[in-house]
């Protein structure tokens, strides 16, 4: 299997051995995932702030108005760190200290690109959409001239890269095992809720077969 090379940025210093460098395995949690939250320096204050985002191929994509300060910081190839994350499940111990939870991480070190090719800007608010949700795109208006313009589109380049991962039960201390209290795993997904139409949606309109089964996986 194909693997990120290791950096200095990237190896994990506490407990390494959920470290995960695979690519396919890291593609895997960023596709699957929702939000990424994007962490960026500007005269010397730091921002971290959550956004959609998109994969294709070797490269994340994040878009968002051409006022914003983040799309206009980043256009100037400042350093940039991007973090997703995937809650799957609290790890209840029998002791306060070694609770946890089981998750799925990754964060991409790097610098964004401007994307000023229109054909490029159009694929990538196209994967876009579809990485929150598949089939949505080939049914809607696409943007026009004016929603482009006003639209930055910044591509991230996945090259230093690592995933983080704890999966399991709870890592109780030996001491503590005979202590008569619940442990063990509680897990969480994402659920969606019954579909709500527009208050405006003209009669006839059928609900779409991939919001009916939408699901993230």
């Amino acid at each position: 299997m194909e693997q990120f090379a290791k950096t200095p940025k990237t190896t994990l210093k506490r407990l390494p051995q959920r470290g995960e460098f695979d690519r396919e395995a890291v593609y895997k949690i960023l596709d699957e995932a929702l939000v990424c939250h994007v962490g960026f320096v500007v005269d010397g204050q730091p921002f971290v702030i959550p956004t959609s985002y998109g994969r294709v191929g070797d490269t994340l994509y994040i878009h968002g108005s051409a006022a914003s300060r983040m799309m206009r910081s980043l256009s100037g190839k400042i350093p940039v760190c991007i973090t997703v994350t995937l809650l799957d499940g609290l790890v209840l111990a029998r002791s306060a200290f070694h609770h946890s939870v089981n998750y799925r991480s990754v964060v991409v070190f790097g610098q964004a690109e401007l994307v000023e090719d229109e054909l490029e800007k159009m694929s990538a608010l196209a994967a876009l959409t579809e990485h929150i949700v598949p089939g949505r795109w080939a049914e809607v208006r696409s943007p026009n001239a004016q929603e482009l313009k006003a639209t930055t589109v910044l591509a991230v380049p996945l090259e230093e890269v690592s995933a983080k991962v704890r999966t399991g039960d709870p890592k109780d201390d030996d001491e503590d095992m005979a202590i008569p209290v619940w442990a063990g795993q509680l897990p969480l997904t994402l659920t969606p809720g019954s579909p709500i139409n527009d208050s405006l949606l003209a009669p006839g309109i059928e609900l779409p077969d991939y919001v009916r089964n939408y699901q993230r996986s």
